[in-house]
């Protein structure tokens, strides 16, 4: 294959628009970027590609012939893989039957399913990841979130015996749970794709990535196409104008104003099941980035202050006084909590944005429900966090991810909190949505709000924190001041307290 040419893909919900005639070419051989605003048509244009959707006008072809392309099948059939940003695996299977989901199960007799032949065709194909950590006869459910992805990308890069060479890998959005070193693992995988002449089409709001691994960009804008050019012909400026109409610029603001006087949170000589060795205060106002290659960790530090978890030995001081038992009394004294899966773990999908923006503070209304009061609330929460939709009831379902992101956020904001506990908050939202999110957690943190944020993104962790905990198997590895750090300095001592 050369070339794979998707011509006047249309699509209409109701008669309003979600992609108007929008053509897209990829070459053999290339990493194709698509970008845009959440809601500027990515997801619908991946949809019918795929053949999940049927397009109400599309034209397929690869090097001049025509493709059917109705079904799901026929995108199987003509080559196209595809990754997806949501984490679609099946919890109570094995990951050797998840990575498998899709493909023939190989058998022997012809009857009979070949475990052992499965668990090596799986473990060969997380191989090529750089994931041979991951055990493929353990459940998928009890996997890290990094790994669970991994499961999903090893999924696309099966190899079956007799079936045609794929042409289209399409990842979206594959690094958003991914740690740094993860993400250096596909990044390879891709660059073998390329090699061997497959066209990757490439979908994130993660520009540094775009800039470093793609040959071309694409940017739809409100369902249109808007610009299509070479990365090294265009610049981030360009790209963020195409995307947003306007000038927008992605840096992250600054701190105007210097941390209070307070303790918001204080850990002394900490350990739990999963934490060891935890010694350090929080200031009030302040923003504690937390750091490592283990993700867990993390998880483990911010629900313990959430009240899910147990103290083995030391001490742990919340708001002037001890940590909470439960979440519901967390959010009574004025914790919040942004999960990090927010499909998963953080919104009631078939729920309209009211109940999901306030299901934590519904004691606020005492035993009767006053819905025009809850409207009203849920309005001006909407209003604050620049919420993109179509009224209260409207379900968080049929929201784009960086709205669904700005749901959770108007929940944590709700009640002005005293301890904003954030995990991997813009992870999936494009970067308008990005910018308001860094605005808000830096306009709560002015106002004394104490932040503790985990994140993946080390220009998001080095853009809004003061100090940053580095986390490694559970132990604290050091609390480090992040003025005059980059990235890379970060990087190398994250990896560095890996080696000890």
């Amino acid at each position: 294959m050369q070339t794979l040419c998707f011509q006047g893909l249309t699509k209409a919900y109701g008669g309003v628009p979600a992609l108007s005639d929008v053509t897209l070419t990829l070459s053999a051989g290339r990493v194709h970027a698509l970008m845009g605003e959440n809601g500027a048509g990515k997801s619908t244009l991946i949809k019918l590609i795929a053949g999940v959707v049927a397009a109400d006008r599309m034209t397929v072809t690869r090097d001049g012939k025509t493709l059917p392309l109705r079904t799901a099948a026929e995108a199987t059939k003509a080559g196209f893989r595809f990754i997806h940003q949501e984490l679609n695996i099946v919890p109570q299977l094995s990951v050797a039957e998840n990575v498998l989901l899709g493909h023939p199960a190989p058998r022997r007799f012809g009857m009979f399913i070949d475990w052992r032949r499965m668990q090596d065709k799986a473990a060969a194909a997380l191989a090529s990841l750089g994931a041979e950590h991951i055990d493929v006869r353990q459940q998928a459910g009890a996997l890290a979130t990094g790994d669970k992805m991994l499961t999903r990308i090893a999924s696309a890069l099966v190899a079956e015996a007799g079936a045609a060479e794929p042409c289209l890998y399409v990842f979206d959005e594959p690094t958003a749970a991914l740690t740094a070193s993860e993400s250096t693992k596909l990044f390879d995988v891709i660059a073998r794709l390329k090699a061997q002449g497959a066209a990757v089409l490439y979908v994130s709001h993660r520009m540094n990535e775009v800039l470093q691994i793609c040959d071309d960009v694409t940017v739809l804008r409100d369902g249109r196409h808007v610009l299509t050019t070479e990365i090294a012909k265009t610049t981030r400026v360009e790209i963020i104008a195409a995307m947003t109409g306007k000038p927008v610029s992605d840096a992250i603001p600054a701190r105007t104003t210097p941390v209070g006087q307070g303790v918001a949170c204080r850990v002394t000589a900490l350990d739990t099941r999963d934490l060891s060795g935890l010694n350090l205060s929080l200031a009030e106002g302040e923003i504690l980035g937390v750091a490592g290659l283990d993700e867990s960790s993390q998880t483990a530090f911010l629900r313990l202050i959430l009240g899910q978890g147990r103290i083995q030995k030391g001490g742990l001081e919340v708001l002037n006084g001890p940590a909470p038992t439960s979440p519901e009394q967390a959010w009574a004294r004025g914790i919040a909590y942004v999960p990090r899966e927010r499909r998963s773990q953080g919104l009631m999908l078939g729920m309209g944005v009211r109940p999901n923006a306030l299901f934590p503070h519904l004691v606020d209304y005492g035993l009767l429900a006053d819905k025009r009061a809850e409207v009203a609330r849920t309005r001006g929460l909407a209003d604050q966090v620049r919420l993109r939709f179509q009224g209260t009831e409207q379900p968080v379902g049929q929201l784009s991810g960086g709205n669904q992101q700005k749901v959770l956020f108007a929940r944590a904001i709700a009640k002005n909190p005293k301890l904003l506990l954030l995990e991997e908050p813009t992870r999936g939202v494009d970067v308008g949505a990005r910018a308001e999110i860094h605005g808000l957690i830096r306009a709560l943190s002015t106002q004394g709000s104490a932040v503790i944020l985990a994140s993946s993104d080390l220009v998001e962790l080095l853009g809004l924190s003061d100090r940053i905990l580095i986390l490694q198997g559970g132990r604290q590895m050091a609390v480090l001041d992040r003025q005059a750090m980059t990235p890379a300095d970060l990087l190398a001592r994250i990896y560095a307290s890996e080696a000890a």
